[in-house]
């Protein structure tokens, strides 16, 4: 994938409502853009810094930072004050080692066999989800004498990772009568956290706090993004943010309180004329009711943009921004190409060469995967592979906004 250099940013004061700075030039021989905004980032994770103190924040960083690039996002939010971070594997876990050499690095997806010796080697701390991995763990601290760390999943109701709360109150009085037990963080996921009447929510910050009162001593950790504006009981002592550090809105019930994080922005390729009647796209699926001016774009499907956005006979899709102005996706998205109705725009606004927004301004994440009948995750995660991802560093006056060190947290990771 290329990587294009990006300018300096005068962006001020971090502010949920600002819109994604402009990119620098971009030369035509690179056909699309993804541009993200790091200065958001680390304004978002400052903002849900804010909403959960006291307690300590982290970030989650796996999937390559939700496709923003995990090297740049790690860096910038260990600048903005962030310690400790969670990734989904050890490959992960040693790209953000490189990066971050004092953070907390926990692994969600568990202890594999014979892995341990490479958390020892790099420091990272495993998240146990279950009696086996937690026995590999324990045999391998013993013969060690390996104090590096690890976390322990009970599961309240994802069913998915974790041990059950029945195991884990049988294991607590072992964890806090032997010094050397290792487990630094009790933690548990919440399936239903953006649906704040769901019922399960309840039921698993009821069941965590049961189990939490027998691991006295032990750091806690239940709130993702949703959970940390879901209910304070959720907060414990540390919570672990994901999408909406990159700009997705973590309440969907309400106005998204986050800043916007990626542009994706791809080149009209040609522009054309369809007589009305004629059909555009695979399956003849989207008819022109007059003669219709189409500017052909180079993205699609492969490039992470969904088939589903398309407008067919009877039902409309997503739109894309030529000169600020909304304009239709028409037909089925392909595999590397869509069409847009520029009808309505002035003849000569649009041009072969051009950039046009798919993502960005008034075109949030969040509208945009709700056509595709995606969550923003879905589509954020899958925008990273095939762009030129062009990185917009912080402004002076954003940098100058990182935290001095508070008295909960603890700088070094080892």
């Amino acid at each position: 994938m290329a990587s294009m250099p990006a300018s300096d940013d005068d962006t001020t004061e971090p502010d949920a409502s600002e819109a994604a700075p402009p990119a620098p030039a971009f030369p035509a021989e690179f056909g699309s853009r993804l541009t993200i905004d790091l200065g958001a980032i680390a304004a978002n994770w400052r903002i849900l810094d804010s909403r959960a103190t006291p307690v300590e924040c982290a970030a989650v960083v796996k999937a390559d930072a939700y496709g923003c690039g995990l090297e740049p996002v790690t860096r910038v939010l260990t600048a903005a004050g962030c310690h400790t971070f969670f990734v989904a594997d050890l490959a992960e876990a040693y790209r953000v080692r490189a990066v971050a050499p004092e953070a907390k690095i926990y692994v969600l997806n568990g202890l594999l066999p014979g892995t341990p010796p490479a958390y020892a080697e790099i420091y990272a701390r495993p998240v146990i989800g279950s009696l086996v991995e937690l026995a590999e763990w324990d045999t391998f601290c013993s013969a060690r004498d390996w104090h590096g760390g690890a976390a322990l999943h009970v599961d309240t109701g994802m069913n998915r990772l974790g041990i059950n709360p029945q195991e884990a109150v049988a294991l607590a009085p072992r964890v806090i009568q032997s010094e050397r037990h290792g487990i630094s963080l009790l933690m548990s996921h919440l399936a239903c956290a953006d649906v704040p009447e769901h019922p399960l929510n309840d039921r698993q910050i009821r069941v965590f706090r049961e189990v939490r009162t027998h691991f006295r001593g032990v750091l806690a950790s239940l709130a993702n993004s949703p959970g940390i504006f879901l209910d304070d009981a959720c907060h414990c002592d540390l919570v672990r943010p994901g999408v909406a550090l990159y700009g997705a809105n973590p309440t969907p019930y309400r106005a998204n309180p986050m800043r916007p994080v990626v542009r994706l922005e791809a080149r009209i390729v040609q522009i054309r004329s369809v007589p009305r009647g004629e059909s555009v796209g695979y399956g003849a699926a989207w008819t022109a009711q007059r003669i219709t001016r189409l500017a052909v774009v180079a993205a699609g499907y492969a490039d992470g943009y969904s088939r589903a956005v398309g407008s067919t006979n009877g039902q409309a899709g997503a739109d894309a921004l030529i000169a600020g102005v909304r304009c239709p996706v028409v037909g089925r998205v392909s595999m590397d190409l869509l069409a847009l109705d520029i009808t309505d725009l002035p003849e000569h606004t649009a041009h072969r060469g051009d950039l046009v927004t798919l993502i960005g301004g008034d075109l949030t994440l969040d509208e945009v995967a709700a056509v595709a009948g995606l969550i923003p995750y879905e589509l954020l995660t899958g925008l990273g592979r095939s762009h030129t991802r062009v990185h917009i560093e912080p402004s002076a006056d954003e940098q100058a906004l990182a935290p001095a060190p508070r008295g909960r947290r603890t700088r070094r990771g080892r």
